[in-house]
C-alpha cells in the first residue's frame, strides 16, 4: 500500500476515535480505530508512543536515532513510510505544526 506524500515538517496525531492502548491481561499495545484494530509490534510501538500532535516526524525520528544509536536519515525514512501508511488508512492526521 502506498501512502501519503509526508515530509519531515509534518506534525502526526491520532484523530477523533482512534488510540493507543495498553491492554495489561494480554501485555500488547493495540492501535484502535472505529471497526478496526492493529497490533503494532515493538518498533511501531516506539513511533506510535511519540506521535502526539506536537513532535514533527523529523523530531521522532531524532529522538528514535538518538535512542537507539541509529543513523538519523534511516531512521527519518521509516518513520515518514510509517506515518504515511496510517494516514492513507485515517489512523494518524496531519496537524498544524506550533508556530
Amino acid at each position: 500500500m502506498s501512502g501519503l506524500p509526508i515530509s519531515g515538517g509534518d506534525v502526526p496525531a491520532l484523530p477523533r476515535g482512534v488510540r493507543l492502548q495498553f491492554n495489561q491481561a494480554r501485555g500488547q499495545w493495540f492501535l484502535q480505530g472505529p471497526e478496526r484494530v492493529f497490533e503494532p509490534d515493538e518498533i511501531a510501538v516506539e513511533i506510535l508512543t511519540r506521535i502526539d500532535g506536537v513532535r514533527t516526524v523529523d523530531a521522532i525520528a531524532r529522538e528514535l536515532a538518538v535512542e537507539f544509536s541509529a543513523p538519523e536519515a534511516e531512521i527519518g525514512a521509516d518513520v515518514a513510510s510509517f506515518v504515511a501508511e496510517l494516514l492513507a488508512i485515517r489512523m494518524l492526521e496531519r496537524r498544524e505544526p506550533a508556530p
